[in-house]
């Protein structure tokens, strides 16, 4: 299932998630650094939604209290809770 989710706080603009179950498909990264945002995303292609929260959240960019990684890890806990796992 398709999921988009809007980043706040990071130079990313939009997030479409795919997902089977509890299982991450692919992600795309609208905005940000394109090397870094293609990169988290084709690592986190095929893991379990809680261990790329586990890995992502609460990683900072610079000066600021959220990332790209981090926005990617409260997109997944959101899809997490509509598909009540």
């Amino acid at each position: 299932m398709e999921y988009i989710y809007e980043p706040q706080g990071v130079c990313s603009q939009e997030m479409i998630i795919n997902v089977d179950s509890d299982i991450i498909k692919s992600v795309r990264i609208i905005g940000g650094c394109a090397g870094n945002t293609v990169g988290v995303s084709r690592l986190i292609e095929g893991m379990k939604i809680d261990e790329a929260v586990k890995r992502l959240k609460g990683i900072p960019c610079g000066y600021k209290s959220t990332s790209c990684p981090d926005q990617l890890a409260k997109a997944l806990e959101e899809i997490k809770k509509k598909l009540n796992i």
